[in-house]
């Protein structure tokens, strides 16, 4: 390699480099100044909304963190998301590895056209359904209640899509020696494949519990009562309680998000290993 191509690469690299430091910087101001805020006095939120300030509280205070409990009911409302959240996710390991497992390994008459529209499921967003799911759950007199914000979302094709791809690049010598044992196919799975499939379950955990834990559009058209209302719901509400207070809306953001990072955190060695499982060109 010639000194040119060497000097071209090596400024390709930095090129990159500081594109992906400007894209990280973009994508982490609003949320430093979130947490910046939360820790300043209410009147100094938005004076010092301009310039280095309105990322460094100047007189750091927990006072509006006291507030949130003070003013709403944050136990209830945290209480209700982990409720809906803990149903989805468990629920959706459970039905959507089984179904990505019998994609990947069995044979059946019509697994083609199942796959398809695994697939084709993809790109349907929620408020594509909203309307007709919102109609079966009130006829189901699910109005209301913690199941019908649950129940509509244990299924999901993109979690069955990633544990489909998961399993394919399953090690079948380790199936095999099961069934040489007299392992049946469901036994073979919960002792042998389950156990061996943490980065799967893992990236399936954590994407759904992103996508779901901000659900707002849903739990707005289904619920009434702050009793089943998860977090989104909350702050939306929350919002709307005079006096505006802007520190202890982003206390009551800061508190919303914090249990979705730790989460992350626990998760992202199984994560990371799944994704690049997934990623990897069979």
């Amino acid at each position: 390699m010639s000194a040119r191509a060497t000097r071209l690469r090596r400024a390709l690299s930095s090129a990159r480099s500081i594109v992906v430091v400007v894209a990280a910087a973009v994508w982490l101001l609003p949320a430093v100044f979130v947490v910046a805020g939360s820790f300043k006095p209410d009147a100094l939120v938005l004076s010092e909304a301009n310039g280095w300030r309105a990322l460094w509280p100047s007189h750091p205070t927990l006072s509006n963190y006291g507030d949130v409990l003070r003013r709403v009911q944050f136990g209830r409302i945290l209480f209700n998301s982990f409720v809906i959240n803990l149903g989805i996710v468990g629920g959706g390991l459970v039905v959507n590895s089984l179904a990505g497992y019998a994609l990947a390994r069995l044979r059946f008459r019509g697994r083609a056209l199942i796959l398809a529209i695994v697939l084709a499921l993809l790109v349907v967003p929620l408020e594509a359904i909203a309307v007709p799911l919102f109609y079966q759950m009130t006829v189901l007199g699910g109005r209301d209640t913690y199941w019908a914000q649950i129940l509509p979302f244990v299924a999901n094709a993109f979690s069955v899509y990633l544990f489909y791809s998961f399993f394919l690049d399953f090690p079948r010598e380790l199936e095999e020696a099961a069934r040489v044992d007299g392992a049946s196919t469901l036994r073979t799975f919960v002792e042998v494949v389950v156990p061996n499939s943490a980065p799967a379950f893992a990236s399936v955990t954590i994407v759904t519990l992103l996508l779901y834990w901000g659900l707002y559009l849903w739990p707005l058209m289904i619920t009434s009562s702050v009793d089943v209302r998860p977090l989104p719901l909350g702050l939306a509400s929350f919002r709307t309680l005079p006096p505006l207070q802007w520190g202890d809306i982003m206390a009551f953001a800061v508190m919303m998000v914090v249990p979705a990072i730790v989460l992350f955190l626990a998760l992202q060695r199984w994560f990371v290993a799944g994704i690049a499982t997934v990623g990897v060109k069979r």
